[in-house]
């Protein structure tokens, strides 16, 4: 039976990156040997959305309250892509990880499904 779900995140500099969501998320890890960080994530939900042709598949970090978490995170030394936008489901914005790469992060409008 599955038990949970792994999920990767592509990196130009993944220490960079694995000490961000050590240091700056503080997410709970365990090193898998050699210095290669497995994190502990929040309670997860996963949807499927319609499309014509796809390369990637997209993870978004969820909040209760996106404005007063960029805050937190920029206290942290955070930066973001753009501002928060209000797309309908929800407030979504971008944050940079030190690797280059961009992280969604989103409040959203509808019922979530991790509490199930």
């Amino acid at each position: 039976m599955i038990n949970g779900a792994h999920v990767i995140i592509y990196s130009q500099d993944a220490e960079a990156d694995r000490a961000f969501f050590r240091d700056v998320l503080r997410y709970p890890h365990i090193d898998a040997g050699y210095g290669w960080l497995i994190f502990k994530l929040p309670p997860a939900e996963i949807a499927v959305h319609p499309v014509e042709d796809w390369e990637t598949h997209d993870f978004f970090l969820m909040c209760d309250d996106v404005r007063g978490t960029i805050e937190e995170l920029k206290a942290r030394g955070v930066e973001f892509r753009q501002p928060v936008r209000d797309e309908g489901w929800g407030l979504m914005t971008v944050l940079k990880l030190p690797g280059g790469g961009g992280l969604g992060l989103y409040e959203p409008r509808h019922q979530s499904a991790h509490a199930l």
